[in-house]
C-alpha cells in the first residue's frame, strides 16, 4: 500500500459537510483541478446523520403527539401507536436521496473528483487516502481545507465500554420503541431525542450533571424547558453525575450520585449517551503539518478560518466554531470570498443564531440576557408568555414565552430567545431587524399581518 506517484491539485478538502461540498463545487466551476475526500457519506453530518434524519423524526414524534391530542381539537381518534419500522424508513429514504443528491451534484463537474477514503497527512499539504476499493492515493494540493467534523463524545464513565449503549446515530436505527430510554446528557441531543422517544410512547430519563438543561441558555429558559419536559412525563435529574454502567440481562443500569452525595440505579431497557461531540482530527496525524489542535482536538483558526499554517483552512464544527450547519455555510461563504472572491471577508461579528428543536421550539439569536450583562451593556429585557400570542391560543400552543434583551442606550436588539411554537421562524424575523441595525420600536410599530406569530413582537416589545 505504498503509493508511488504523487498527484497534484490546485485545492484539496477533506470532508463533504456543509462547508466543504460547496467550496470545491466553487473550486472547481472556477477552473481548478480540485479533489474531496469522504470516508462515510456524502453530505457531513447534517444530512448524514444530523439535521435532516433527527428533524425528519422529531416530525414524526409530532404527529404522534398531536394525535394524542386530537381530542383538544374536537377530533376524534383511536389509540395512537408507532411503527418504529416505518418512521426508520421515512428517515433513512429522506436521507438516501438528500446524499445522493449531493454526490451527483458534485460528479457534474469536470475538474473535480470525489475520493471515498480515509485521508491522513505526510507532510504540510501533502495527504495519503486510504481508499475505500483498496490501494492508497497519495495527493499534494497548494491549498488544503479542513471540513472533517465531529462525533459523539463518550465520557469516561466506569463498565460503559461494556454496555450496548446507543449514540445519536445509532438511536436513529431502532427498530422497536424503547421500554424506558435513559439520556445522559441535557443539552441539544439528549434534549431532542429525550422528548422524541418520549413521544414515541417511552418512559425517558434524563441525566444532566449541570444543575439545569441546556445551561448555554438563561435560566428562565432552562427552567422553562426543564417544566415542559416534566409536563411531558419525562423524568429529569439534573446536578446528577454518571459514575458506572453495567449490562443486566436486556436491562441497562446506570448509577448516578446526586449534588448531594446520594446515589441511585436507574434502571431502563435502553441508553442514550449525549455529553457533547468531539472533532474528527484524531486520525489526520496533524502534526505532520506542524498544526497543533487545541486541547479538545479542535483546530484553531483566525477570523478568515486560516489556520497557523500557510495555506491550510479549516472550516465548519473542526474548527471549534459554533457547531451548526448554518454557520458551516457560513464559513464556506467567507472562504470563498477570500480565496477566489476579492477578500476581505470574515466571520467576525456574525451574529449567533439557533434553533432547538424541542417542542414548543427555542429560537435563539444574539446575546443572552447573562451574556449582554457580563459584556457590560445596561439592558432592558421584553417577555411575554406564549398565553398572551393570539395564534398560539388559536392553535392551543401556548407553552413557554418570548425574551427580548434590548441595550438602553441605543435601543438596539442585543438577542432574543423565543420558547413557543415555530420558535426558529420568530427569531429569524428578530435576527433580520439585527442584520438592519433596527431599534426595537421598529419592530413595536410594525404593521404585522394579523393573525401570525410574527405578529406578537409588537406586544413583546411593547413590554419595554
Amino acid at each position: 500500500m505504498n503509493p508511488t506517484e504523487t498527484e497534484h491539485l490546485d485545492a484539496l478538502i477533506i470532508g463533504t459537510g456543509q462547508a466543504g461540498k460547496p467550496l470545491a463545487g466553487a473550486f472547481a466551476e472556477a477552473g481548478w483541478r480540485t479533489a474531496i475526500v469522504e470516508r462515510d457519506r456524502v453530505g457531513g453530518t447534517c444530512v448524514v446523520r444530523g439535521c435532516t434524519p433527527t428533524k425528519t423524526m422529531v416530525a414524526s414524534a409530532r404527529v404522534a403527539h398531536l394525535a394524542r391530542r386530537a381530542g383538544d381539537y374536537g377530533v376524534r381518534t383511536g389509540t395512537v401507536s408507532v411503527d418504529m419500522e416505518v418512521v426508520r424508513r421515512r428517515k433513512r429514504d429522506i436521507v438516501d436521496s438528500w446524499s445522493e443528491g449531493s454526490r451527483r451534484g458534485m460528479e457534474r463537474h469536470e475538474t473535480l473528483e470525489l475520493i471515498m477514503g480515509d485521508a491522513r497527512f505526510v507532510d504540510e499539504r501533502t495527504v495519503e487516502v486510504a481508499l475505500e476499493e483498496g490501494g492508497v492515493r497519495r495527493l499534494k494540493a497548494d491549498r488544503v481545507f479542513l471540513n472533517t467534523g465531529a462525533r459523539p463524545r463518550i465520557p469516561p464513565v466506569e463498565g460503559l465500554e461494556g454496555v450496548p449503549f446507543l449514540d445519536s446515530t445509532s438511536v436513529m436505527e431502532l427498530d422497536r420503541v424503547p421500554e424506558h430510554l435513559l439520556v445522559l446528557g441535557g443539552g441539544f441531543v439528549g434534549l431532542e431525542f429525550g422528548q422524541m422517544f418520549r413521544r414515541f410512547g417511552a418512559r425517558v430519563t434524563m441525566v444532566q450533571a449541570d444543575p439545569r438543561l441546556v445551561p448555554r441558555e438563561d435560566e428562565d429558559i432552562s427552567e422553562a424547558i426543564r417544566e415542559i419536559f416534566e409536563e411531558d412525563g419525562i423524568r429529569v435529574l439534573t446536578e446528577a453525575t454518571a459514575v458506572g454502567a453495567e449490562a443486566e440481562g436486556s436491562a441497562v443500569i446506570l448509577r448516578v450520585t446526586s449534588s448531594e452525595g446520594g446515589t441511585e440505579e436507574l434502571r431502563g431497557s435502553h441508553l442514550l449517551v449525549a455529553a457533547g461531540r468531539m472533532p474528527n482530527t484524531d486520525s489526520l496525524e496533524l502534526s505532520t503539518t506542524g498544526l497543533s489542535p487545541d486541547e479538545k482536538g479542535f483546530v484553531p483558526v483566525n477570523d478568515r478560518l486560516e489556520t497557523s499554517r500557510k495555506g491550510i483552512w479549516a472550516l465548519g464544527d473542526v474548527n471549534g466554531g459554533p457547531p451548526f450547519t448554518h454557520t458551516a455555510y457560513d464559513d464556506f461563504r467567507v472562504v470563498r470570498e477570500n480565496v477566489l472572491g476579492e477578500g476581505g471577508a470574515s466571520r467576525a461579528g456574525r451574529i449567533g443564531t439557533y434553533s432547538l428543536f424541542i417542542d414548543p421550539q427555542l429560537g435563539r439569536v444574539g446575546l443572552t440576557e447573562a451574556e449582554a450583562r457580563e459584556a457590560g451593556y445596561e439592558v432592558r429585557v421584553a417577555t411575554l408568555p406564549m398565553s398572551r400570542v393570539a395564534r398560539a391560543m388559536e392553535m392551543d400552543e401556548t407553552r413557554g414565552f418570548m425574551k427580548a434583551v434590548v441595550d438602553a442606550e441605543t435601543d438596539r436588539i442585543l438577542g432574543a430567545a423565543i420558547l413557543g411554537v415555530e420558535g426558529g421562524e420568530v427569531a429569524a424575523v428578530l435576527l433580520t431587524a439585527m442584520l438592519g441595525d433596527l431599534p426595537y420600536t421598529a419592530l413595536r410599530d410594525a404593521v404585522i399581518a394579523h393573525p401570525t406569530l410574527a405578529e406578537s413582537l409588537n406586544n413583546l416589545f411593547g413590554t419595554i
